[in-house]
């Protein structure tokens, strides 16, 4: 029983319970107030109900307007002090309860009024209290203005903390979108990346198998050639599409890649595939490639996979060489001679040597790229087998994703 009050409790929203508790208040004001008016002022038996709610009810203002509540309780206070005689031994003007609930909407005005209002509420309440309080003289008439002062500051205080606090939910609620977009940004990152160093790689590499099929097969008919024509512009289409979406999802400032990728020991899977895919590749390893770390194995990869791309579609039909040397430092060489059929030029321009040697600098190392005197062309990088030096940018952050 007791719990299920407890949650009917934290049910109730605050300005509900605020109201509860005013009402409670002013009925308790009521309550003392009328029963002893008679033993402060000369007030018909009548009357009484009436002075005691004056005195008493203007509380109920206190959140829905404070500033009417104030010039309720004032109005009748300085009324009561005017028109309705004391008792004999009573020299305050109007009740105590009456002294109470001007302090309390005067608080409430604090809080809640304009400034104009508030300054008008406090010189009213003061020039009242100075003029009918007993006692008035030079130290009353200074005396009450700076302690009702008091009570105005401590409400101007509760303002401004209810302010900032409300500031401060609103920069929160900032931050969480600010949170948000970023995350965006991050997946948006992460799918280029993913489209090139994945969807487009593959697709060079059909496109690859589709131009040099006519003169790797024999007996390769008009028709059958012009339907691989078709499927190398097909590609070729699909991966300036892809390019575009790159475009799109590009974006700078990005957090690391958390998700499993490659490493060093899957370039022979690499090789393998592109071997498949018909390039005419050859390739010696020397060193152990599981024991390259994580990060610098995932430059090496890409930095592979993205030279071999670069190779099937700028040379297609060339004779590819790759060099893999795993000593003090991991060096990798990828050279091609010249194509065997003309490259065709791609509607859109990439990124890749700026991308390769981006991902080459995350890793500590170094990256070249130039033509050979024979008209092919090489890649050559050297990545450390330490951890990257301090201070060195990961490749997910600043640098651009590759794309050829």
């Amino acid at each position: 029983m007791k719990q299920q009050i407890r949650a009917r409790k934290k049910a109730l929203p605050p300005r509900l319970l605020f109201d509860i508790g005013s009402v409670a208040v002013a009925l308790v004001f009521y309550v003392i107030a009328w029963p002893t008016l008679h033993l402060t002022h000369m007030v018909p038996i009548a009357a009484q109900p009436g002075v005691a709610a004056l005195a008493a009810f203007p509380v109920l203002f206190v959140r829905v307007n404070p500033a009417l509540g104030w010039a309720i309780s004032a109005g009748s206070a300085l009324l009561i002090a005017l028109a309705i005689p004391h008792q004999s031994g009573n020299d305050m003007p109007f009740q105590v309860i009456h002294v109470l609930a001007l302090l309390i909407l005067l608080l409430a005005v604090g809080v809640r009024a304009p400034m104009q209002l508030v300054a008008v509420a406090w010189a009213g309440t003061a020039l009242l209290f100075a003029t009918t309080m007993p006692g008035s003289g030079a130290g009353a008439a200074w005396g009450w203005p700076i302690g009702l002062a008091a009570v105005v500051l401590v409400g101007l205080l509760i303002r401004w903390l209810v302010a900032s606090r409300a500031q401060l939910l609103q920069q929160e609620e900032a931050n969480e979108l600010e949170r948000a977009r970023r995350t965006i940004l991050e997946e948006k990152a992460r799918i280029a990346r993913d489209l090139h160093d994945v969807v487009a790689h593959h697709m060079s590499l059909v496109v690859v198998q589709a131009q040099t099929a006519p003169y790797r097969v024999e007996g390769v008919t008009p028709a059958a050639r012009a339907e691989f024509d078709s499927i190398g512009a097909t590609a070729r289409e699909a991966l300036n599409e892809i390019r575009g979406m790159l475009g799109v999802l590009r974006s700078d400032g990005q957090l690391p890649e958390t998700a499993p990728q490659p490493k060093a020991s899957d370039l022979l899977g690499l090789f393998e595939g592109a071997r498949r895919a018909g390039v005419d590749i050859d390739w010696t390893v020397e060193g152990d490639l599981v024991a390259v770390p994580e990060t610098t194995g995932l430059a090496l990869y890409r930095i592979a996979q993205e030279s071999l791309s670069n190779a099937s579609r700028h040379a297609p039909g060339a004779p590819v060489r790759v060099e893999l040397i795993s000593g003090a430092d991991l060096v990798l060489r990828v050279g091609n001679g010249p194509g065997a059929t003309p490259a065709r030029p791609s509607a859109n321009g990439g990124h890749g040597i700026a991308g390769m040697q981006a991902r080459a600098l995350a890793a500590g190392g170094e990256l070249t790229a130039g033509p050979r005197p024979d008209g092919g062309y090489e890649v050559q990088a050297r990545l450390p087998l330490g951890p990257p030096l301090l201070g060195t940018p990961d490749f997910a952050v600043g640098a651009p994703p590759l794309s050829s």
